[in-house]
């Protein structure tokens, strides 16, 4: 074991470490709503919520992230809580030159520079779990280098065993909500995200769908300069997504079109999400197509998961009852009630309203707080009604979903959303997903 596979293996001393820094921060949250419930002492909802955001916001790596997260997952947390969150900044300060030059040689050997034409000091971007480096090849092809920071395993491990107490904290407060699955969905998710050969793996399997989508690029990996925390890739330079919002409609529109099939294209045809919404994963091309990144958090759903998407829209489209809780069954809800039935449909008309017209509109047509305002009132009947787990896989799929509709809002496309979904999942049969999936997870190595 090189050394610093030994100094960067799951330590306690890591462990304990971060636990003493995260249990301090959340443990004061804690501590003040045990005194608003036991002894009295006036606490509001939005008070907690913002000392939790100052709490987490002098940390960095993945609780950072986890935090990020649950902030874009629709009733994971209070609306006062998800609110506070996502005002957390998404990049952390980069590590120094020291840490660059020894993080390269560990990974590449000690006359790595010589593999490379040129090599960038200075991060070009750093985020919670990594930094990405500018880098050319011998032949001065524009590369990119991502290298995963030191002791980030025992970040992961200490950090989700604190979000457990985040997660018991909220349970105190709202049952509406049982996050035991979300919990199991995201620790998995983030453990995935250090493994770099998976990641490779993963982006590899996004080259090999979306190969002949005009609209979206994908860079390809350079597997001799990558390692388990070496992630060496095609540099595609493009716009900030948020650039490209005072642009003219009609490109606007066709941005749109490029984002849905990004995202939307893997899961119909393989049942693959790209399960991180953050708008620095995009990069708009002249054409307004996107150039798609970061491929640490892949989903891949059952086809029967998928399935169950396309017959909830035929069920709200139909106003089938039988195959809504078909769907909703297949989905991994139980003991559903035909009061919680009528719940989760609030939500899923919410969600399906765009695909029901067949006509160009905009993703929300009755404001930015209509969808807010549907969530409140799930919430609020859910919690009626004791409560509900959510699935799992339905976390990633939520939430896609979610960051995808904010990138329309941001760029108040008018688009026929019911032409493009009917393109996706026209002669659709779960038979050929199932093939499908699995002929292209061989053929990258996942399967």
């Amino acid at each position: 074991m090189a050394d610093d596979d030994r100094r960067e293996s799951n330590r306690l001393t890591g462990r304990m470490a971060r636990y003493a820094r995260v249990g301090t921060s959340v443990g004061r949250v804690g501590a003040r709503m045990a005194a608003g419930r036991f002894l009295g002492v006036p606490t509001e909802q939005s008070d907690m919520a913002s000392d939790l955001r100052q709490a987490l916001g002098g940390l960095k790596g993945p609780l950072m992230k986890v935090a990020q997260l649950l902030a874009t997952i629709p009733d994971a947390l209070p609306s006062d809580y998800a609110a506070e969150l996502a005002q957390l900044q998404s990049n952390a300060p980069a590590m120094g030159w020291p840490f660059v030059r020894r993080r390269m040689s560990s990974e590449l050997g000690a006359g790595w520079q010589s593999k490379l034409g040129s090599f960038e000091r200075e991060a070009a971007a750093a985020a919670s779990l990594g930094q990405v480096h500018r880098a050319t090849a011998v032949d001065g092809s524009p590369l990119a280098c991502k290298l995963q920071y030191p002791d980030m395993q025992s970040a992961v491990e200490a950090d989700l065993s604190q979000l457990k107490l985040i997660f018991a904290i909220y349970r105190r407060y709202d049952r509406a909500i049982d996050p035991s699955r979300i919990h199991e969905e995201i620790a998995e998710r983030l453990r995935e995200e250090l493994d770099y050969e998976r990641e490779a793996k993963h982006q590899q399997l996004y080259v090999h769908i979306l190969k002949d989508q005009p609209r979206v690029d994908v860079p390809q990996v350079v597997p001799e300069l990558s390692t388990n925390r070496l992630l060496t890739m095609d540099w595609l330079d493009g716009e900030p997504l948020m650039d490209a919002v005072e642009r003219p409609l009609e490109e606007r529109n066709e941005l749109a079109m490029s984002m849905f099939h990004a995202w939307y294209q893997p899961f119909y045809g393989y049942g693959v999400i790209h399960g991180d919404p953050h708008l620095g994963n995009y990069k708009v091309r002249p054409d307004m197509g996107v150039n798609l990144l970061d491929f640490g958090c892949i989903r891949v759903f059952p086809p029967s998961f998928v399935t169950g998407v396309i017959d909830l829209y035929h069920a709200l489209q139909r106003d089938d009852r039988e195959l809504a809780v078909h769907a909703y069954e297949t989905w991994g809800f139980t003991g559903l009630s035909d009061e919680v039935i009528d719940t989760l449909h609030l939500w899923a008309e919410f969600v399906y309203a765009p695909l029901l017209e067949d006509k160009p509109r905009a993703i929300q047509d009755e404001g930015t707080m209509y969808g807010a305002r549907v969530a409140s009132q799930v919430h609020g009947r859910l919690r009626e009604l004791g409560g509900v787990t959510v699935p799992r896989e339905f976390v990633f799929m939520d939430r896609a979903a979610i960051g995808l509709g904010s990138v329309f809002l941001h760029l108040k496309a008018e688009v026929n959303w019911y032409q493009l979904f009917h393109g996706l999942i026209e002669g659709y049969e779960e038979k050929k997903l199932i093939k499908r999936q699995a002929t292209a997870l061989k053929k990258v190595g996942l399967a």
